[in-house]
């Protein structure tokens, strides 16, 4: 685990605030008939004029600016010309930014158009277990105190967490310890301290948790064909609580 200084939370909070801007002007995009290679057109371009840099580009080989995920894929998938959003579909945007040696990380699930009564019951979970993680992400706790949090809400819904992905903390390195699983048992793991960035990321199926990965070699797909939803933000943990860096409020 990496602490963070005050002055180290202040460079996230700028990276993450860019990500923030970046994905919201993402959602409004959102239409039946857009390809997803437009949003990741969109996502390069509006990084590099904030005088940032996406985080995803060449991470580990990635290809792309934006992770953009239909429907049954989980995490990962490629944008390309001949994806087209049709009416129905959900997606997933999840978008890094890297400001001064500091990096922004967080996703957001998108409806396209009129979406089935599950899709919509399962993004709204999906989003409540990411805010019901981070109540939890406070120095009196331990780390899967989070992950329980997230997985008792999910399940309590009849959807399931991805075990195969998990959260992680974030800083000068996209992924820095510790990693931050979507399920565990309450009062286990590291006591949270004050200084630490966890990128919280709760990835929900509809149905099995198992995931396969496609032969692109980076499309994680449930296993079962059921929807899945995905929501992050990156928390810093302080004295006074839980200090969401990637949510749009905190722009200015």
């Amino acid at each position: 685990m990496i602490l963070k200084s005050p002055w180290e939370n202040e460079k996230m909070r700028i990276s993450n605030a860019i990500v923030a801007e970046v994905l919201e002007a993402l959602r409004e995009k959102i239409r039946p008939g857009i390809a997803t290679i437009e949003l990741d057109e969109s996502a390069r371009q509006m990084v590099c004029a904030r005088k940032a840099d996406p985080a995803f580009l060449g991470y580990r080989g990635y290809p792309f600016s934006l992770c953009v995920s239909v429907n049954n894929e989980v995490v990962h998938g490629l944008p390309a010309a001949t994806r087209i959003l049709k009416e129905g579909d959900i997606v997933s945007l999840d978008f890094g930014a890297v400001y001064d040696g500091y990096y922004g990380d967080a996703a957001i699930t998108v409806p396209v158009g009129k979406v089935s009564a599950e899709a919509e019951l399962l993004i709204r979970t999906t989003e409540e277990a990411l805010y019901l993680g981070i109540q939890e992400a406070k120095v009196t706790n331990r780390l899967y105190d989070i992950s329980h949090a997230i997985q008792k809400h999910a399940e309590s819904r009849g959807f399931s967490v991805v075990r195969q992905f998990v959260g992680h903390g974030i800083g000068t390195a996209l992924h820095e310890p510790p990693e931050v699983p979507n399920y565990g048992q309450p009062g286990q793991g590291i006591r949270l301290q004050t200084g630490m960035v966890l990128a919280i990321e709760p990835m929900i199926n509809a149905g099995s948790y198992e995931v396969t990965i496609l032969s692109d070699g980076w499309t994680a797909v449930t296993k079962d064909g059921s929807l899945s939803a995905h929501f992050e933000h990156c928390v810093a943990i302080t004295e006074d609580g839980p200090r969401i860096l990637s949510r749009l409020d905190r722009l200015n």
